[in-house]
């Protein structure tokens, strides 16, 4: 069939009822679950909700405090998150609130727009609550307009890349509060990570008593870790009991030192010995519309790229992550009007931008979780939390909470084995890499996000620009169940041709010779989509190789000398002499187009180019063949620019296949072997009975006599219409 605009657009732009039905129902994605909501369901569910609202409290608050601002806007946005989130989405593992990524850069983009905004120096949490409404909203047009496929454009080194910059500016930027001598004047937390790294041992004499209590957390919630590991492995019986224990490591240390930091400064409200969170107010205190106005808008604009790309990238990567694990698929877009739902209504609890969470949804998966209806549980128990536990907060050490970021970062950063891995599967890509990461180190996170997104942007270009194609010989292969000497004339013996470039690149055993199409004619494989920006290269390298391989028909095309090119080599004069006389005459070109899933203007028009140069050059029509044309829009592409069929009668082949018998022949059992017919090209009705009174029909349109289905066709048609064998 002949491509059709109107049928493009009724199949992808013109809504029909039952699509409109379906779209408007997976904006609602629970609707196909609740009704069977169960009792064995519901505990699975407590479980899980009970453990990441334990771990999500002392990490809300933590990284708030890591977003430069207040810590009870941590517990607001674990709220939002949770309590929102399930309502659209389609995975059941994922636990959405503050994540340590987004809240740095937030910091990041607070310290940007405070100066332009005075104002709001005491209240910075308003700019954040304009930021999440804008990305919320950004973020749900996305989903809604069905354009999640841009997240593919960012590959794993460029998302790994930024996670571990990331995850060391963060660790880089704690270390500081962890061993108290943040407060140091002239010290700034905030710069550039090696700036922060230099300047610590600058001021590591002002380190206190905070030293203590982080070092002691931090070497803590590591020997827990561990140790829960290595008890799982050598108690495998207990494996659920150390998992919990390992999951709540978080919540016992941040327990444990605030009971110590309470023994040591309830005497000492005033002065307390070390850093402490002190008042936290109880409920929901900055609930209310958010303010959005074109002054924040201004002052945050440069930075929305970087935190849309964060938002994105963050949740899809982990989302697609735990659904493969799971067994079972997600809907980016769905997934992206989840996120967009929860931080366009984040800030009217208080909350700032959300997103999934990477060690959350790991516990929240391993605790057993069944539905994304947990998300309620742990909202609940943050509910709980902020009403009734203000006043333990009050004794919260910064300094262990600064141990919690950094062991939680800490898994962000790429293993060396996946590092290895880069370097083995694209060394380009593990520059890419390295790129991203020295960037983030050296100049900021949003920096090192463009860094690695641009350079990965840019190899992808030059890889479809510079796509090579390769020219293929034939050879004859055997089916055999051993590595034995194999007789064609056997009965089980099976043969077949097989088509692999003449230079072997593809891993052909070097031993192995192929055999080259008859002389003049030229078998040409395109690897990658035939588009502008590689269609120069492809035919460049196409033009040049049989211009080597092959002699002009004419010894002077051009007839007088100032009607030569001026640029056309050679000596003044040409003779018979200044050719090779061994050499074929170009005669055929056969192009395998199984590679190519589209074309466009510019690539057909290079192609038409080419044809002329080349029918120029062997002083005839030159016959262009083409095998697998898998896109009826390249079909209509190539019949437009007049390829693929011929004016008058043509001797070609077709390949046909047998449907059935003729009603008269009823006795004669039906086929299922397809043959190939030499046959006079003629209207397409009257090919359809043969003298085996079975009926047959071409796989592809009789019409198009130069479109073949597979490269043995086209290679049997050129030699029946050029009289080769």
């Amino acid at each position: 069939p002949v491509a059709s605009t109107s049928e493009w657009l009724k199949e992808h732009v013109v809504p029909t009822r039952s699509g409109t039905v379906s779209y408007v129902k997976s904006l609602f994605p629970f609707l196909t679950w609740i009704y069977r909501y169960n009792w064995v369901w519901f505990v699975g569910d407590l479980i899980a909700g009970v453990t990441v609202g334990i771990v999500v409290i002392p990490q809300g608050m933590a990284y708030a405090k890591l977003a430069s601002l207040p810590p009870e806007f941590g517990l607001y946005s674990s709220f939002v998150g949770v309590a929102i989130y399930w309502l659209s989405a389609t995975s059941h593992v994922i636990s959405a609130g503050p994540v340590a990524v987004f809240s740095s850069l937030l910091s990041v983009i607070l310290e940007h727009a405070l100066p332009q905004l005075p104002e709001y120096a005491d209240t910075p949490w308003i700019i954040a609550g304009c930021l999440s409404v804008v990305l919320g909203c950004i973020v749900m047009a996305i989903g809604l307009f069905r354009i999640g496929f841009i997240v593919d454009f960012i590959p794993l080194p460029a998302i790994a890349a930024f996670m571990t910059g990331s995850a060391l500016n963060i660790a880089m930027g704690q270390i500081p509060t962890l061993m108290g001598n943040n407060t140091a004047d002239g010290y700034n937390t905030r710069a550039a990570t090696y700036l922060v790294f230099g300047n610590f041992f600058k001021y590591i004499k002002h380190c206190d008593l905070n030293a203590a209590i982080g070092l002691t957390a931090l070497f803590m919630l590591y020997a827990v870790r561990w140790g829960c590991g290595y008890a799982s492995r050598r108690w495998p019986q207990h494996e659920k009991t150390f998992f919990f224990i390992n999951t709540l490591r978080s919540g016992f240390v941040i327990l444990l030192y605030t009971l110590i930091s309470f023994l040591v400064n309830r005497n000492h409200h005033d002065d307390p010995k070390f850093s402490i969170l002190k008042t936290i107010p109880r409920g929901f205190q900055h609930m209310g519309v958010p303010v959005v106005n074109s002054r924040i808008l201004s002052a945050v604009a440069a930075k929305l790229p970087s935190a849309i790309i964060v938002l994105v990238i963050e949740h899809i990567s982990i989302a697609k992550s735990f659904a493969r694990l799971s067994n079972y698929t997600i809907d980016p877009n769905q997934e992206l009007i989840a996120i967009g739902l929860t931080n366009i209504f984040g800030p009217f609890f208080g909350g700032y931008p959300a997103t999934g969470s990477f060690s959350r949804t790991a516990i929240k998966a391993k605790a057993g979780v069944r539905t994304p209806l947990a998300g309620v549980v742990t909202a609940i128990i943050v509910v709980i939390a902020i009403y009734a536990l203000p006043p333990v907060f009050y004794y919260i050490s910064n300094a262990a909470l600064a141990a919690v970021i950094i062991h939680a970062v800490g898994d962000l950063i790429s293993s060396p084995k996946s590092i290895k891995m880069f370097w083995k599967v694209s060394p380009c890509e593990f520059v890419i890499f390295w790129i991203g990461v020295l960037v983030s180190v050296f100049a900021s996170i949003d920096n090192g996000i463009y860094a690695s997104v641009a350079a990965s942007a840019a190899l992808l270009l030059f890889r479809i620009a510079k796509a090579h194609g390769r020219f293929v010989g034939v050879v004859k292969v055997y089916n055999t169940p051993s590595l034995r000497p194999v007789d064609a004339n056997e009965p089980d013996s099976d043969t077949r041709n097989v088509f692999v470039p003449l230079d072997r690149s593809n891993g052909v055993n070097p031993a192995v010779q192929p055999r080259e199409p008859h002389a003049g004619v030229f078998i040409y494989r395109l690897n990658e989509g035939y588009l502008y920006p590689n269609a120069v290269h492809f035919t460049d390298h196409m033009v040049r190789e049989i211009k080597v391989k092959t002699r002009p028909a004419v010894i002077n095309p051009y007839g007088s000398l100032g009607e030569r090119p001026w640029n056309d080599p050679g000596p003044r004069h040409k003779s018979e002499s200044d050719i090779d006389p061994t050499l074929p005459v170009l005669r055929a070109i056969i192009l395998d187009f199984s590679g190519v899933s589209n074309v466009d203007v510019t690539s057909l028009q290079n192609l038409i180019d080419v044809r002329k140069q080349l029918d120029r050059y062997a002083d005839a029509h030159i016959a262009w063949h083409f095998v697998g044309v898998k896109s009826p829009w390249a079909r209509r592409g190539l019949l437009a620019s007049g390829f693929g069929s011929e004016n008058g009668v043509v001797k070609s082949l077709f390949t046909v296949t047998n449907v059935g018998v003729s009603q008269e022949k009823d006795d004669v059992k039906p086929g299922s072997r397809d043959e190939e017919f030499s046959v006079d090209t003629q209207p397409e009705d009257k090919l359809g009975m043969t003298s085996m009174d079975t009926m047959v029909l071409p796989l592809l349109s009789i019409d198009c006599p130069y479109f073949h289905i597979d490269m043995d066709e086209a290679v049997r048609s050129v030699e029946l219409e050029l009289g080769l064998k």
